[in-house]
């Protein structure tokens, strides 16, 4: 199940300046896919493609959810991410992430506490309920999950011209990473061609080794819509391909 975690973390959404749309939100759907080596293998055990809808509520704060599912829907199996966050993508609040397939189940929330530098964790699967509490880095006052690091990455994309370092939340740890620009490409959605450019998450040198890899295609306007997301592992790794806007709202300069 870890590839799947990883997918659901690295996965990514949408998300925009909350100080502009307060109230306002986005909702984008995907197609989604495993590719690699492992593909026939994981097909044994949970659906290798399906649907997936990204939703992201702007106000004080900003709310954003992905909701991975199987072809016929949630009762076929599903994985879902949630974070809120501050308006800047500097600082995730909550952060949230669940699954259930087949007799699988389990779902995590933690709590951030910046004033004390704490977080704190909530674990619970079909045998057992767990809390723990953790430190924070003391040399690090941004803490920013994927959802996160995906809002920064929009609202700064036309400033990011060289490799920034920061540090990504997943799975209860603290992990070093890179984010990079990459070049850009057309995509076709919803049958105009998209021009896109790829920004990627993937993990620094010389530090606690990340055990995932993302990248992140944004469109070239002011809304910096992720037109895809691909997740990679070594042997696999998992594409979402955006199909349909359901509502969007343009994204404010800043």
């Amino acid at each position: 199940m870890t590839i799947i975690r990883t997918i659901v973390a690295g996965a990514l959404s949408l998300a925009v300046s909350a100080s502009a749309f307060a109230n306002e939100s986005e909702q984008f759907r995907y197609s989604w896919r495993l590719r690699g080596g492992v593909r026939l293998l994981a097909g044994l055990m949970f659906p290798t493609s399906g649907v997936a809808n990204l939703q992201t509520t702007f106000g004080d704060t900003i709310h954003s959810e992905l909701l991975i599912t199987a072809p016929n829907g949630k009762q076929g199996g599903f994985y879902s991410y949630e974070s809120d966050m501050d308006e800047r993508g500097a600082k995730t609040l909550v952060t949230f992430h669940g699954y259930s397939w087949g007799k699988k189940a389990r779902n995590e929330r933690t709590v951030f506490d910046h004033q004390k530098g704490l977080a704190r964790i909530h674990k619970q699967t079909p045998e057992e309920s767990a809390y723990r509490v953790k430190k924070l880095p003391a040399s690090n006052d941004e803490v920013r999950d994927i959802l996160t690091a995906i809002v920064f990455l929009r609202q700064n994309a036309d400033s990011i011209s060289r490799p920034i370092t920061t540090t990504i939340y997943s799975d209860g740890k603290e992990y070093p990473v890179v984010f990079k620009p990459g070049i850009a490409k057309v995509f076709s959605v919803e049958g105009k061609n998209t021009f896109a450019r790829a920004f990627h998450i993937v993990d620094a040198p010389g530090g606690k080794k990340w055990p995932g890899g993302v990248t992140v295609w944004l469109t070239n306007d002011d809304r910096r819509i992720p037109v895809r997301i691909e997740i990679q592992q070594s042997m696999a790794s998992l594409q979402l391909d955006l199909q349909k806007i359901e509502a969007s709202t343009l994204m404010a300069k800043l």
